[in-house]
This record gives C-alpha cells, sequence and structure tokens, in this order.
C-alpha cells in the first residue's frame, strides 16, 4: 500500500491542545538529561516540517558537551535557559545547498517512476528560480522579467537577492523549529527559542559554514519549579486575524 492509499491516523485533538497550550519558552532547566532517542525522534519530526520545494535548507548542531555548552551559552550573552539547559541546538538557515538538495531530491526520490513534471522542476525550473548568478546579476534580470511579465499576470515575486534567499531559507527552517519545540513538549520536554547571541562567536565554536544563518540557539530540556517568568497572554484575535 504506497503512502497515498493508506488512511489517516485518528488524532486526538485534545493532546495536541495540550501539547500546544503547555508549550512555554523556558528560561530555567534540571539537570536532567534528554535520552539519545528522544532527541534524535524530535529533530526527525522537526525535518517534516513543510518547506519550499522539499530543499530542506536547514542543519541542526546539537550541543550535549558540558564543555561546548558552557562555551555557547558564554555566546547567547549568558541567558539562563543557555546556562542550564542541557541541550543546546544552533538551527541554521542554508542558502547555499539548493543545487545539491535539488539533484538529491532526485536522486532519493521514493517512488520507482519519476514523474515527469518532477524531474523538470528540480533540473530546469528550480536552477532558474534559486540562481541568483555572480554578483546578482542573473536575479536582478529576473526581477526586471518579473516585473514586466506581472504588470499582465501573477508572477513569483522572488528569490532575486541575497536577501531574498536568507529570507526563503529561514522562513522554512522556522517552521521545521517550531515542529522541534513541539516535539519536544510531546515527550515531557521543554525549549527556549532564543534570538539573543552572538552569531559570529557561535558559527565559531560550531564550525557552522560561512554561509549558514543561526536563525535561532534552542534551549532544551525538562523545565525547572521555576522556570516560566510569567502567566502567558495574547492579544486580541479580533486585532490581528481578519476573515474576508
Amino acid at each position: 500500500m504506497t503512502a497515498k492509499a493508506s488512511a489517516l491516523p485518528e488524532i486526538n485533538v485534545e493532546e495536541f491542545r495540550k501539547v500546544v497550550r503547555s508549550r512555554r519558552s523556558v528560561r530555567r532547566f534540571t539537570p536532567e538529561p534528554i535520552p539519545r532517542d528522544t532527541l534524535n525522534e524530535c529533530i526527525e519530526l522537526a525535518t517534516l516540517a513543510p518547506n519550499s520545494s522539499n530543499l530542506q535548507p536547514w542543519e541542526f548542531f546539537v550541543v550535549e558537551s558540558p564543555d561546548l555548552r558552557a562555551k555557547l551559552a558564554k555566546a547567547c550573552l549568558g541567558q539562563n535557559a543557555a546556562r542550564t539547559a542541557p541541550v543546546l541546538i544552533a538551527i541554521v538557515a542554508r542558502t547555499d545547498t539548493w543545487r545539491k538538495h535539488a539533484r538529491q531530491a532526485l536522486d532519493e526520490w521514493p517512488e520507482a517512476t519519476l514523474p515527469p513534471i518532477v524531474e523538470k522542476y528540480y533540473r530546469t525550473v528550480a536552477p532558474i528560480h534559486y540562481n541568483q548568478g555572480p554578483f546578482g546579476v542573473f536575479g536582478l534580470t529576473k526581477k526586471a522579467a518579473g516585473m514586466a511579465v506581472g504588470l499582465l499576470r501573477p508572477v513569483p515575486r522572488g528569490p532575486f537577492t541575497a536577501g531574498d534567499m536568507k529570507l526563503w531559507a529561514t522562513k522554512s527552517t522556522a517552521l521545521a523549529a517550531q515542529n522541534l519545540m513541539l516535539a519536544l513538549r510531546a515527550h515531557g520536554f521543554d525549549s527556549c527559542p532564543m534570538e539573543g547571541f552572538d552569531e559570529c562567536r557561535v558559527k565559531s565554536l560550531l564550525r557552522i559554514p560561512r554561509k549558514g544563518l543561526v536563525t535561532m540557539v534552542l534551549a532544551a530540556g525538562k523545565r525547572a519549579e521555576n522556570g516560566v517568568y510569567n502567566r502567558q497572554y495574547r492579544f486580541d484575535p479580533d486585532q490581528l486575524v481578519h476573515y474576508l
């Protein structure tokens, strides 16, 4: 039976609500480690996040070594979450792996027959869509062409620049990060996504490739009793949600 023909599993929505509503940004953790098999499953679930063209522009740098964690915590400005978590994970967006991953998408296609439309996309369309060319010249050419054609019909409006590619990779990587945080919570662990860090030092410590973008450093572990600082609240949905 193929995946397409498989019956969807029954979902307990109340359990999902519990996972989402109990997820908090935890600032202090106990020393209890996360079992490696649990951590591996959480990261595997993270990689099932939706992502642009299935090019999976992410990498996860998992830091468990006490010495390296201490150095990374210092690069994270000494935040309590970074200092107390038994695991720190640098979640990195990659703008420079799309060519390799486009070829890999063809090589690892899961069905016996590769659909022509899929082959055309990864061999022809993707190299045009994501390539900006030397000094961004090709990207500027695409932008000019898109603006002209866009006067007549809807067209993709990017990515045209290196900055667009950073945004492109970061959006998909952030979705994977959210999957990871929810997976940890479902397993009884917690996390804290941190944006406060010295990216240069983080990249140097973890030997992250030059074009890698550290989207966040995720602290993970068991929440301490004083790990959540405040009650959770959100603004009125009427202010932010628009049904048209």
